[in-house]
């Protein structure tokens, strides 16, 4: 039986051998029954007092929240991330389903609080460049721009993006600042206001609502206040397939046109196309990205109309989780140019570097070949092997560190079965003479070896470091009338005297048993429930 991915593995109730609904009396009797085993002051070497008294901690601890009854409904529901969070509850509730609405009420709440207290900032700075212009004895830089923005949210319904942009090119320069309000007014609408103040002061409004499943409406109506006019936007927004998306918009005023766009996306490949015309002007953009690996891409666009004619190649690569830089190679009306780029959380540092003005084909082709080259080279021979050792690096640190935590954890098995072991002999010793049940041989681990249980003794170090013998705990565990029993859907590393030694790996339990001089084999999954003795289990 496999456990359910929402509810905690309750190692708690697998520490004092107890079912999840024992009731109060049953956990103070197996915390006392547990106490006399790990009490320090019943052992005079130190040694043995040592792990005595970290073994009595843990179930003390164990206790502490089993027999609290806000702390036990907290750590039902939600493990000891729940309790570890800070979840209290408020006033005494004496219904399951008042506790458990009351802890997913504040659970909320905090969730909220925390999404709330960030801001999301985003900006950009461009750089652009020029090298024909410096070679004429002027300045390398051309121009610059910069825009910011942060959004915050104000409540559950309300959000606030505060913004502003700057230019300079040459001896002349604008900049605007602009705040927008959005409002959710419900599940399936939204509206937003906007005021933007500079050069070309403006205020606006735009309401947007989900017409159907896959459809979306959105209305805007924006005015100038420098000289009055009035702009008006519609666009509407259709889910065409499972990666598709189509859209109109439509705008009448100062500017009006008409643009259509589709854009499809999945898992390797992305794209979009847009065709726009108006009173003034006529394009066709589109673009095309190709995910390579989870850290590379590349990209192919290209714009035509009535004030552009480019074509643009190129990619990019993420550097760490938070970053990635592109390169792009465009050529069109303006010239050729390089343009490189900067993307880390949010933030983005675009830097155009205008390589000739005039289009010529030899220095076209050698401004595209030399560098890609370079690029691949760098790549094949420094980039790639520096990549495959920082990866592999990770990885074995990663290895180490989960080995490390399992050495930990497996010593500490051990420690806790050594105490365990006097007990263990004795009603191990006490079944044999009686001819009850005694546990032979206990094996617990990875699913895919415990099968081979009889050969673990005969194979590599790699698969016996990822089966624990438990023979001890399982024979302390047998009752004086001769039963075992392990309660479902508790994980069986939180047994005392137990871990999990392979994390991430399914596991099972095998039991080989003697029983009134007969001879019995079980294997059960790990959240299953193992009731011995059985005829069943004969063999």
């Amino acid at each position: 039986m496999a456990a359910p991915e929402s509810e905690p593995t309750r190692d708690l109730y697998a520490l004092l051998h107890l079912s999840p609904e024992a009731s109060d009396e049953d956990v103070r009797k197996a915390y006392r029954h547990w106490a006399q085993v790990y009490h320090p002051d019943k052992y005079l070497d130190q040694h043995m007092k040592d792990i005595a008294t970290e073994n009595f901690q843990r179930i003390r601890d164990a206790y502490e929240i089993l027999s609290d009854e806000q702390k036990r409904q907290i750590y039902d529901l939600y493990g000891m991330e729940g309790l570890t969070s800070g979840l209290e509850l408020g006033p005494k509730l004496s219904k399951p389903e008042e506790i458990k609405e009351e802890l997913e009420r504040l659970r909320r709440r905090r969730e909220e609080e925390k999404f709330f207290s960030q801001s999301r900032p985003a900006g950009s700075v461009f750089a652009n460049l020029s090298v024909p212009q410096f070679l004429d004895g002027g300045g390398i830089m051309r121009g610059m721009a910069m825009n910011s923005e942060v959004q915050m949210q104000l409540s559950k319904h309300n959000m606030a993006s505060i913004g502003g942009n700057m230019a300079v090119t040459g001896r002349s320069g604008s900049g605007a600042a602009t705040v927008v309000l959005h409002h959710q007014a419900s599940s399936v609408a939204s509206v937003e206001f906007m005021a933007t103040a500079g050069l070309r002061s403006i205020i606006g409004v735009q309401a947007t609502r989900h017409i159907s499943r896959h459809s979306t409406a959105t209305s805007g109506l924006s005015i100038s206040l420098r000289d009055g006019s009035i702009n008006l936007s519609n666009a509407w927004t259709r889910q065409l397939s499972e990666h598709a998306v189509g859209n109109i918009q439509l705008v009448l005023g100062g500017e009006s046109g008409i643009s259509v766009g589709w854009q499809r996306k999945d898992e390797k490949n992305s794209a979009t196309g847009e065709i726009k015309f108006g009173t003034g002007f006529f394009g066709a953009s589109a673009h095309y990205v190709r995910h390579f690996s989870s850290k590379s891409h590349g990209r192919i666009a290209g714009r035509v109309g009535s004030t552009a004619l480019e074509f643009e190649v190129g990619g990019g690569r993420r550097i760490s989780e938070l970053s990635t830089v592109r390169m792009i190679y465009t050529i069109g009306i303006q010239g050729i140019s390089w343009r490189f780029e900067l993307h880390r959380a949010g933030q983005k540092l675009i830097v155009p570097v205008l390589l000739s003005a005039d289009l010529d084909a030899w220095f076209a082709a050698s401004t595209l070949l030399i560098p890609s080259s370079l690029y691949f080279l760098l790549k094949s021979y420094v980039l790639k092997p520096y990549y495959k050792r920082r990866e592999k690096r990770k990885a074995l640190e990663m290895v180490e560190s989960q080995s490390a935590q399992v050495r930990e954890a497996r010593e500490a098995a051990n420690r806790a079965q050594k105490l365990l072991e006097v007990v263990s002999n004795r009603k191990r010793q006490k079944q044999l003479d009686r001819g009850g049940l005694v546990i032979t041989k206990a094996l617990y681990g990875n699913k895919n070896l415990i099968r081979e249980g009889d050969q673990i003794s005969e194979v590599s170090d790699d698969v016996t470091s990822q089966i624990l013998d438990v023979t001890v705990p399982l024979n302390f565990l047998v009752t004086d009338s001769g039963q075992l029993k392990l309660h479902e859907g508790i994980k069986k590393s939180g047994i005392m005297g137990f871990c999990d030694p392979c994390p991430g790996e399914p596991k099972q339990l095998l039991v080989e048993y003697t029983y009134i001089d007969q001879n019995y084999k079980v294997l059960v999954d790990d959240y299953a429930e193992l009731i011995i003795p059985q005829y069943a289990h004969s063999v």
